[in-house]
């Protein structure tokens, strides 16, 4: 298989996922057009806490807001992943149900409990024929954002990420709970229809297509900290979907506390692990000394280290700049593994098991 062949590429892109890509800053155009008409009662303002119960690709657009804004965001934000719906959950809580297709079984079940603690809900959900959470918002008249996904053809959560990056960035404004100006959104847009012509398909040396076969056939290990935290997460997520490649991602400076001492065994990490490291020049300076101290420990045990330093001059910036250099890698990578991007058997198996 050869990278540059954009006929080759092309044909294997059967989904559509390298045309997702390149529309990310069409989706972020897209949020800013459609959230316009939204309007949220004034109570949504005097919550004390956000609960967004989403699943995989669905809840990654929160992770990436809630690390990007943790120093912006008015009231503290949970992820929660799973069937519970926690204990804090009440009158004061902002209650966000995520979920693309609008009927992932997990938050789904959550909706009843949340309803009756009398929790304020909202729904982020994508145009769908068969929506169960679009059905809820008309049955009982919840607020939300409910997105026509136009600039994302490969239709999979995780490629739908500037919409719901921006539709979490966008329905935590409308609650008077974070504020963004409008130019720091436009400039995010313009930087990334930029970098584009320098990653896609039809470029043929560029940073994704070296760095994807840099990465071939290794177990990799994603390091960053501070504000890039959400950003693991989702890169973590579309590695595995996209590439099928088993990836796991360490936070500074927690991993400092634990990691280091697990680089020497077993024997064979030299020759099977990689670490990927992601520097900023704005994270916090702790965080930078941490990161490049880290990277030593890692060499001087043996193991291959790359690295790539964000360029952007904003977190937001930065979010989104990681976020579509990443994307990039994870469908070349695919194409290297010789795996389609766009489908995931053993999600579906699994989904399928379930439903029995």
């Amino acid at each position: 298989m050869n990278l540059n062949d954009i006929k080759e590429v092309s044909d294997f892109d059967s989904g559509r996922v390298a045309e997702s890509i390149v529309l990310l800053p069409d989706q972020i155009k897209d949020v800013l057009k459609q959230v316009k008409k939204i309007k949220l009662p004034a109570s949504f303002s005097k919550v004390d806490k956000i609960v967004v119960s989403g699943m995989g690709g669905s809840n990654l657009g929160a992770r990436i807001v809630a690390s990007v804004f943790k120093e912006e965001l008015k009231v503290p934000l949970l992820i929660e992943a799973g069937y519970v719906v926690p204990a804090s959950v009440n009158q004061k809580t902002l209650y966000v149900i995520s979920s693309y297709s609008g009927s992932t079984e997990e938050p789904l079940s959550t909706y009843a409990e949340a309803k009756k603690r009398k929790a304020k809900i909202l729904i982020l959900s994508a145009v769908g024929s068969k929506n169960p959470l679009i059905d809820i918002m008309n049955r009982d008249k919840v607020n939300g954002f409910i997105f026509n996904p136009i600039a994302n053809p490969s239709n999979q959560p995780r490629m739908a990420l500037g919409y719901t990056v921006f539709g979490f960035m966008a329905l935590f404004e409308k609650a008077g709970l974070l504020k963004i100006s409008g130019p720091a959104k436009e400039k995010v847009i313009t930087e990334l229809k930029a970098a584009t012509k320098k990653l896609d398909i039809g470029v043929a040396d560029n940073l994704a297509k070296s760095l994807a076969l840099d990465l071939s056939g290794k177990q990799i290990f994603l390091v960053g900290g501070d504000f890039l935290e959400g950003n693991l997460h989702a890169l973590r997520n579309q590695f595995c979907e996209c590439s099928k490649n088993l990836v796991s991602y360490l936070v500074l400076p927690d991993m400092n506390h634990y990691a280091l001492e697990s680089l020497a065994n077993p024997l064979n990490n030299k020759d099977n692990v990689i670490f990927l490291f992601f520097k900023s020049s704005l994270c916090r300076p702790a965080i930078q000394k941490r990161l490049i101290l880290t990277q030593q420990v890692v060499e001087k045990n043996g193991l291959k280290v790359l690295e790539l330093e964000l360029k952007s001059k904003t977190k937001l910036g930065q979010a989104a700049e990681m976020l579509q250099l990443g994307s990039w890698i994870t469908f070349y990578l695919a194409f290297v593994n010789g795996v389609d991007p766009v489908k995931i058997p053993w999600v579906d198996w699994f989904k399928e098991q379930l439903a029995k």
